[in-house]
């Protein structure tokens, strides 16, 4: 005969291992604790779904240089060379005709070096030269950015040109995140945004300049940043996308149009310190009134 084991331990085993295997859905934290100065705003955990925190998610406004993420994704579904030579130039981007770069029309570029810079440093000229040289010229370039835009559902995204200088390249924070979600997925766009800096070689002539991070927070310790882009025009603002481990998760942060040469990196600063203690602390005078002002405007629509 068989003795019977008592059931208490093979209870507190099972439940254990349940404990273990099951997945623990985070804590969230208030939403009355943060405080942001971006006028648009979603945080999302990336491998949940779950949004955390939104503000204005569908308004639809100018997003800068957020459109070189879109620019770099184009270019790399083509499949072209990483390694070949393209020719620097503007020609066919109008808006480009009057900015400062220290990048020389006509020296060459490698296709890679040209999207690294263009994210890493937003560089606008190497941006417009990776749309030159896809195959169909820059209409076809565009035309790509925005079916590409269709096909991920961001349905208020729409481009006009490469760089995000004009402000006719529209999105929303929630397009955004879509994009944020698929711009992970690719290994060189994950490298250049997270990438502190890099040195280019250019030909015809040769010379040799170093580009640097938007972006500081790459550089910070206490940050583990897997994709950023910044983005910054009058009409636009300050702009931010940012995905990053903050608090054992993966999170996705758009924020759109804030005041301040800083401000964006602030407000992730904050977003972060929310996330890890609850409380993300006040967002300054100046950038509160430029948020409340634009908050104001938006409920008299």
């Amino acid at each position: 005969m068989f003795s019977k084991a008592p059931l208490f331990p093979l209870l507190t085993l099972l439940v254990t291992l349940v404990a273990v295997i099951s997945p623990v859905k985070a804590a969230q934290p208030d939403p009355a604790k943060l405080d942001l100065a971006s006028v648009s705003v979603m945080i999302k955990d990336m491998k949940t779904g779950e949004v955390l925190y939104q503000r204005n998610p569908d308004l639809v406004q100018p997003v800068a240089s957020i459109t070189k993420l879109m620019t770099a994704l184009v270019a790399l579904d083509a499949g072209l060379p990483m390694k070949e030579r393209i020719k620097v130039t503007v020609e066919d981007v109008p808006i480009m005709h009057n900015v400062h770069s220290r990048i020389r029309i006509g020296s060459t570029i490698r296709r890679e070096d040209a999207l690294y810079i263009a994210l890493m440093a937003s560089e606008n000229r190497a941006a417009a030269t990776v749309g030159h040289a896809y195959p169909g010229g820059m209409a076809a370039f565009i035309q790509n950015m925005n079916l590409t835009a269709q096909g991920l559902s961001m349905e208020n995204t729409r481009f006009v040109e490469p760089t995000g200088l004009s402000s006719e390249n529209v999105s929303t924070a929630s397009d955004l995140m879509r994009l944020l979600e698929v711009a992970d997925l690719y290994p060189l766009i994950s490298k250049a945004t997270a990438a502190s800096k890099r040195d280019v070689i250019f030909s015809k002539p040769r010379y040799i300049l170093a580009f640097f991070n938007t972006n500081s927070l790459v550089n910070k310790k206490s940050w583990s940043v897997q994709v950023s882009k910044t983005g910054y025009t009058d009409d636009a603002g300050r702009c931010l996308v940012l995905r990053a481990r903050i608090a054992g998760r993966d999170i996705g942060i758009v924020l759109l149009d804030s005041y301040g040469k800083k401000t964006h990196l602030a407000d992730a600063q904050r977003i972060k310190r929310w996330l890890e203690s609850g409380n993300s602390g006040k967002v300054p005078k100046g950038a509160a009134n430029y948020r409340n002002t634009k908050l104001r405007a938006l409920a008299k629509r």
